[in-house]
């Protein structure tokens, strides 16, 4: 990984919010021995090299007292914010890192992220400029995922900005039955981050726009504002994240697995 030379440095900033209201104590969650946070840090350190500045942005002690166990940078942020984006840029400022800094936000519920796609997406959002935010879609491949609301689809213009995001199926084809809709045609949205740290701040300064409310996306805010969103495409869906005990279940044995494999 090359550095970020005279267009400022690169840090990644991992969130993990330990009030889930699905999964509580999630980002401490035991998987094959390993909490999830531990994990993620494990597989971004991995894939972005000890060049790159690497931070969990939590908001609980316990996870604080269990990262600073293991020697991982971690700050305590505010349990009030109500994003990843939000934690990211507090870590930002308190940290004193400059304008023209990348900002790489991974989601702390991703212990299974290919290290390959978060190699490529920084080496990406390092040869793109100008660049003030970035982010991720893959092709969409499941029909089911176009009616499926927690699936984020969207659209992207012939410039590689994207368009619009949405929970809904766009784009709508009006003379095609829907069971008919070609999936090539679809981009999935995979929540990876970038932000140029200037325009870090101006996102998150801005209130809430009534769209993002409605479709509850934040990256809305960020097209309200008239912000480009470069979109990144990676040519296959990354193992899904954990949410559920379900999720839990299923990555602790791909790890069971890949353990078996390795031995």
């Amino acid at each position: 990984m090359q550095s970020f030379s005279k267009r400022g440095s690169i840090h990644v900033v991992i969130p993990a919010r330990f009030g889930s209201s699905r999964l509580p104590g999630k980002p401490l969650i035991d998987l094959a021995g390993v909490p999830m946070i531990v994990r993620v840090y494990q597989v971004v350190r991995a894939a972005l090299s000890a060049t790159v500045n690497i931070v969990v942005a939590t908001d609980d002690e316990r996870i604080v007292e269990r990262l600073e166990a293991d020697g991982i940078p971690v700050r305590l942020t505010d349990p009030g914010h109500q994003s990843g984006t939000e934690r990211c840029a507090q870590v930002a400022r308190e940290l004193g890192w400059s304008p023209t800094d990348l900002i790489v936000n991974v989601q702390g519920d991703e212990p299974l992220v290919p290290q390959a796609l978060l190699a490529s997406f920084v080496q990406f959002c390092m040869d793109t400029q100008p660049l003030d935010m970035a982010t991720v879609a893959v092709p969409l491949t499941d029909a089911a995922h176009l009616t499926d609301p927690s699936v984020v689809k969207l659209t992207v213009a012939a410039t590689g900005h994207a368009i619009v995001f949405s929970r809904s199926a766009i784009p709508f084809y009006r003379d095609v039955p829907r069971d008919a809709w070609p999936l090539f045609a679809y981009l999935r949205h995979v929540g990876i981050y970038a932000y140029r740290c200037s325009a870090l701040f101006r996102l998150t300064a801005a209130p809430a726009c009534e769209l993002e409310e409605i479709e509850r996306l934040e990256q809305l805010r960020a097209i309200w504002l008239g912000m480009p969103i470069r979109v990144f495409r990676w040519p296959e869906s990354p193992p899904p994240g954990v949410d559920t005990q379900e999720d839990v279940a299923r990555v602790r044995e791909i790890l069971f697995v890949n353990t078996l494999g390795r031995s």
